[in-house]
């Protein structure tokens, strides 16, 4: 991990296309640091295993689509569940196999397991990030098994998520800048009906974080930037439901059996 990162200082910022694979690996080093780069990730992380009730069985399967470096896999433990993670990008799955995580890498939409194997399929911050969301959507349905459950957070096809998750969020240090190409947003409504045409009801919330603990670590982090120091620890921000899901919203739904 370090020397991907520190190979990535050498040689300097790469300018790349919006949603840009190769930005991943050019931010190898920010992926567990709490005050840092994916610090979103990891409050999404939580809200998305909160979700995810203890599994009911010995052996029980959670497939974690485009797991990154694994930032779902502390809020799953206890919970009983062989944690499988599937990511393109190297880097980040060599991290997720050093917090527990059995990793596969592969493509979201061609997924190198059996279909039936997973008890629970997890899709947090994937889908707006491919060209062909449905195909990913028909590969998580595949992988699980009857009465499996599917959750999955994304971003809208809107124009106000547009203008949140881009034109705001880019500018303040929740939101990588170009990590998201809002063209391949997903419009909610057709991630429902796609879902049902693979035998699973999904059920929709919007979600945000919390006003009061993001006002108060983004003041953390400009303290620090100023002092040229590591934020302070203190509340992290927590993800809450509210009624819009014009922007970012969770997904929570069970496959027929």
């Amino acid at each position: 991990m370090r020397d991907v990162a520190a190979a990535a200082a050498s040689t300097g910022p790469r300018v790349l296309p919006r949603n840009d694979p190769r930005q991943y690996d050019d931010l190898a080093g920010e992926w567990w640091r709490p005050d840092g780069a994916f610090a979103m990730l990891h409050w999404l992380a939580e809200a998305r295993a909160a979700l995810v009730p203890p599994a009911t069985h010995p052996g029980a399967v959670l497939v974690d689509l485009g797991c990154g470096a694994g930032l779902l896999a502390p809020h799953l433990s206890g919970k009983g569940y062989h944690h499988i993670g599937v990511d393109l990008t190297r880097s980040a799955l060599v991290q997720a196999a050093e917090h527990g995580v059995r990793v596969v890498q592969g493509d979201a939409t061609a997924v190198p397991l059996p279909s039936g194997c997973a008890d629970v399929v997890s899709a947090g911050e994937l889908l707006e990030h491919v060209p062909d969301w449905p195909r990913v959507v028909a590969e998580a349905c595949r992988l699980l098994r009857p009465g499996g459950l599917l959750v999955l957070d994304t971003l809208n096809d809107t124009a106000l998520a547009r203008l949140v998750a881009v034109r705001i969020a880019e500018r303040l240090p929740t939101v990588p800048r170009g990590i998201h190409d809002p063209r391949l947003f997903v419009d909610a409504q057709a991630l429902v009906a796609e879902c049902a045409r693979h035998g699973v009801d999904l059920r929709l919330r919007g979600i945000r974080p919390q006003v009061g603990g993001l006002l108060a670590w983004l003041l953390r982090r400009a303290r620090a930037t100023r002092a040229s120091g590591v934020a302070a620890a203190g509340r992290v921000p927590r993800i809450v439901p509210t009624r819009s899901t014009a922007v970012l919203y969770q997904g929570r739904g069970v496959r027929k059996g």
